[in-house]
This record gives structure tokens, C-alpha cells and sequence, in this order.
């Protein structure tokens, strides 16, 4: 039995009497400690599909299956890392740590929360500003407090959407780093989606590329046969990175021609000519 499951899942989202068909026909299975990525255009679904394996959607047909149960609504078994930071702005970094991890752990002491509140602070090198509330924080300094609130409810499956795409490059190595040291220590299973196919290929296990929508649908995955840990400084010298990435890359350049002849044809502009408004004497 997969441990999260997709099957034959769909999603609309409907409007007035209309509706528009954001997924088609996903069917997705990951196994107890994988680490997977989806990558994809933007504007392809892929926050939807988020969406939908954490709980904060339904699907319109189709069904999600975490360890074999339908999901229902949220859990923090299942910890979400956001594209925004989605951090409570009156509360400091130490307070929007507290309050993810007093609700994942209702029955837990104080003293052992907040030892659990200062270990994942401390292992995103936030210490110092603890005490700081997210308006005095850089941007990548607010996306390592939600990947400490994500990672500090000890959930069972981490989902990262884009959650690095705003980041500088330093910032975002150095993170990726942390997700990849925290993941190895238990091998929680992860999903990981991204639009950065380098950034799949280092942290996963395999690839699937997400078809642009409407109608978005998976297409074939791509196996990361690179043993860990990975070196970025070696990998580009790796052939099995450059095969895996040229694959990848030809494979979303191929569909995305493909939907760029598609739009074309489906959008044919009207024959108008510019009114006038100049008066004429």
C-alpha cells in the first residue's frame, strides 16, 4: 500500500454555470520515505495539487489516500511549507513556532514545547532573532521560520510548495541543505513541487513533470539514479545529472510548445480596426 495515493483525481472550479478543469485524471503514488518533485509551469495546478493532499480542497472526482484513509481535511501529520510564509505578523519567530507546535502536541508540557520551539529555531539559524516579529526579518528569514514551524510538528509526510522560489541563491542552497539534513535523519516521506528542475533533480528521488492546464495531467516520471548525499559542486560533472536534466528539460520545452500551438489556435483575435477620435476639420 502506497503511503499518499492519487487516484484518478479531478478538480474544477466552478463558476456560475461554467467550470474550469484545473486537473485531469492525476494518479500519483508515493512510498513510506521517498522523497518526490513536481515540476511544472506556473499556472499548471500545481498549489491546487498541494492543496488537495493537504487537505484544504476536495477533489471534484477521485480520491486521496494517506496510509490508505481518505483525506479529509487538514492533519499535521501532514506538514505543509507554503510559497508565502503565511506567519501570524503580531507574534514573534519564537511564538509562530509556539503555536504550531502547542497544536500538533496539545498534551506536551510547556518546557518540553519550547525546547522543541528552540531546537528548530536554532537548526534554521534563527536564534538570534528569536525574539524578532516577521516584519524585522528579511524575506529569507521569514521562509526559514515557516520551514521551522513546518518541520517542528514532526509531521510524517513534509509537502514543500515553491516554498525556495523567492529566495536568494545562497539562502536557497543553504536551504535546501537543512531539508535534505532533516529528511535524511528519519527519511520522512517528502514531496517537493518546484519549477527549478535542477533544484528536483538534487534534493529527489524521482520527477514528475505536471502538463499544463486546463485539464493538467502528470506525465512520465523520471528516475534520480544519483546516490546521496549529493555534492552540488560535483554534480554537473555527473552524467547521470546531465542526461536526467537534458531529459527533463526537452520533455517541458516539447509540452510547452505543444500548449503554446494549442493557445494559438484557440484564441483568434478578432478583425478590428482603432476608432477614430481625432475630429476632423
Amino acid at each position: 500500500m502506497a503511503y499518499l495515493e492519487l487516484k484518478n483525481v479531478y478538480k474544477t472550479y466552478a463558476q456560475d454555470d461554467t467550470g474550469t478543469q484545473v486537473l485531469s485524471n492525476i494518479n500519483l503514488s508515493i512510498e513510506e520515505g521517498e522523497f518526490v518533485a513536481i515540476v511544472g509551469f506556473t499556472g499548471s495546478g500545481k498549489t491546487t495539487l498541494v492543496n488537495l493532499i493537504n487537505g484544504l480542497l476536495t477533489p471534484t472526482r477521485g480520491q486521496v489516500l494517506f496510509k490508505g484513509e481518505p483525506v479529509l481535511g487538514t492533519s499535521h501529520e501532514r506538514g505543509v511549507i507554503f510559497q508565502n510564509y503565511s506567519l501570524l505578523p503580531w507574534l514573534t519567530v519564537g511564538q509562530n513556532v509556539y503555536m504550531a507546535v502547542k497544536e500538533a502536541f496539545p498534551k506536551e508540557k510547556k518546557s518540553v514545547l519550547h525546547d522543541m520551539v528552540n531546537t528548530y529555531v536554532d537548526m534554521v539559524g534563527l536564534t538570534p532573532a528569536i525574539n524578532k516579529r516577521p516584519k524585522e526579518l528579511s524575506g529569507g528569514m521569514r521562509q526559514r521560520v515557516a520551514v521551522a514551524r513546518a518541520l517542528a510538528m514532526k509531521p510524517e509526510m513534509i509537502i514543500m510548495d515553491e516554498p525556495l522560489g523567492a529566495l536568494d541563491a545562497l539562502t536557497r542552497g543553504n536551504l535546501q541543505d537543512e531539508i535534505l539534513n532533516i529528511w535524511e535523519k528519519d527519511k520522512r516521506t517528502a514531496l517537493l513541487i518546484t519549477n527549478d528542475v535542477d533544484e528536483g533533480i538534487y534534493m529527489a528521488d524521482r520527477i514528475i513533470p505536471l502538463r499544463p492546464g486546463p485539464n493538467a495531467t502528470l506525465g512520465p516520471e523520471f528516475a534520480i539514479n544519483i546516490e546521496r548525499p549529493r555534492d552540488k559542486t560535483e554534480l554537473n560533472d555527473d552524467p547521470n545529472f546531465k542526461t536526467t536534466r537534458n531529459a527533463i528539460i526537452e520533455y517541458l520545452m516539447e509540452i510547452g510548445n505543444e500548449r503554446r500551438v494549442e493557445t494559438e489556435e484557440a484564441y483568434v483575435l478578432p478583425d478590428l480596426s482603432p476608432k477614430n477620435f481625432v475630429e476632423q476639420f
